[in-house]
């Protein structure tokens, strides 16, 4: 008799449930109708923000939604819902057939309604209907790049030199197509630093993503040392960004190129969340500093009360010295996680490379690190690839 809910896919769903005797009578009931997996549950109404972040990590199919607590605080979240692209289905959960739920949550965009006790009958309808609006994703990993985002939680922490030296390394090791993409529009300086003088910027890419191919990617991109450079605009661009945008973007971008490599401003910024949220995964750069580690400490908060795994994330310690006083396990314990690697402080190399305007290379202190971070992605995603779990990233630079 359920034999339709074992041959098809599950739908996704994020549950939104203050109402927490409403949650349980409605979690109950998966094993019997095996429709639904749910990716997160909140027991909160959550801020616009939040939820913005937590849908495009998640990608749900649906949004289940308590009506019971906050009818009001439901039916705005039901609208703002409704506008994001791509779309997400909302489910209003109730404790009984209240005609004046089902009105109000049916205007505001919902798409379907269900009431204790959750008849099955009832769910097969309704999971019947979801499943026809729902359109199925058929992603091909093999064909799609991997998109990387590099970003600090404090300006100045060199998160835009070890971007660019990563995508210039991960050209050398794997010879594939790889895109830099400068993502500080008020004050990115990957261009700068390459000597590019160029038109085009991640701009004019984001204006125009919804129309974006290969012929217009070789117009708006300029290539240097072998890795096609997406540089931030000339003046500073300070408009809000439709994040819609970002994600249309980096699709794209995951067509055209095997590694896509984003430096970002500082992690606190709506748009390095937004970009963050589209990659598969993300370096935060910190350095010794004090200012610094306190500042990556509450990164990682952050991080973490948005919903992000610590899988998603690597940490890296930069312009480490063996003279530095904290060590490598004081500063996992400040942070609470794994510091997968920790750069040199090789002042003489990167001096030289941002004076010539060329790629740091792999025969000096930091060049091997940056290289051994390069080897270790590569290495990563080829073992989730295949079915194997990623694996950490090693210390770049023992501890003295």
């Amino acid at each position: 008799m359920s034999s339709w809910s074992q041959n098809e896919a599950e739908i996704t769903a994020l549950l939104i449930a203050p109402h927490r005797e409403l949650a349980q009578q409605f979690l109950a009931t998966l094993p019997q109708t095996r429709a639904f997996q749910i990716l997160a549950d909140l027991k909160s109404y959550p801020p616009h923000q939040t939820l913005d972040i937590r849908a495009r990590q998640l990608k749900p199919n649906v949004i289940l939604l308590d009506l019971v607590t906050d009818l009001a605080a439901a039916v705005e979240l039901i609208k703002w819902v409704a506008a994001l692209n791509p779309p997400v289905h909302v489910v209003g959960l109730h404790t009984h057939n209240d005609s004046t739920a089902i009105l109000q949550s049916l205007r505001a965009g919902a798409s379907e309604f269900l009431y204790a006790p959750f008849e099955l009958s009832q769910q097969r309808e309704a999971i019947a209907r979801l499943r026809r609006m729902i359109v199925p994703e058929t992603p091909a990993p093999s064909e799609e790049g991997h998109a990387v985002a590099f970003t600090s939680p404090k300006p100045g922490s060199g998160a835009s030199t070890i971007a660019t030296q990563t995508a210039f390394a991960l050209e050398r090791l794997t010879g594939k197509r790889v895109l830099l993409a400068d993502g500080d529009l008020t004050g990115g300086t990957i261009g700068f630093y390459l000597k590019l003088s160029h038109n085009y910027s991640l701009v004019d890419a984001l204006q125009h993503a919804e129309h974006l191919d290969p012929a217009l990617w070789s117009s708006l991109t300029v290539n240097y040392g072998g890795v096609d450079i997406l540089p931030a605009p000339a003046a500073p661009y300070a408009d809000p960004i439709d994040p819609a945008r970002i994600r249309m973007l980096v699709d794209q971008a995951r067509h055209l190129y095997d590694w896509v490599v984003v430096d970002l401003p500082t992690v606190f910024s709506r748009t390095s969340l937004m970009a963050v949220s589209e990659c598969e995964r993300a370096f935060l750069i910190s350095t010794s500093e004090l200012p610094s580690l306190h500042l990556t400490r509450k990164a990682i908060n952050m991080l973490d009360q948005l919903g992000f795994p610590k899988d998603r994330f690597y940490v890296l310690v930069n312009r480490v010295s063996r003279r530095d006083r904290m060590g490598l396990e004081h500063i996992e314990a400040l942070f609470g996680c794994k510091v997968h690697a920790r750069l040199p402080n090789d002042y003489f190399s990167l001096h030289r490379v941002v004076t010539l305007g060329q790629p740091l290379g792999g025969e000096g202190e930091l060049g091997k690190a940056i290289e051994s971070v390069a080897t270790q992605l590569a290495g990563s995603v080829t073992e989730k690839k295949k079915g194997g779990g990623a694996r950490d990233l090693k210390p770049a630079l023992q501890q003295a």
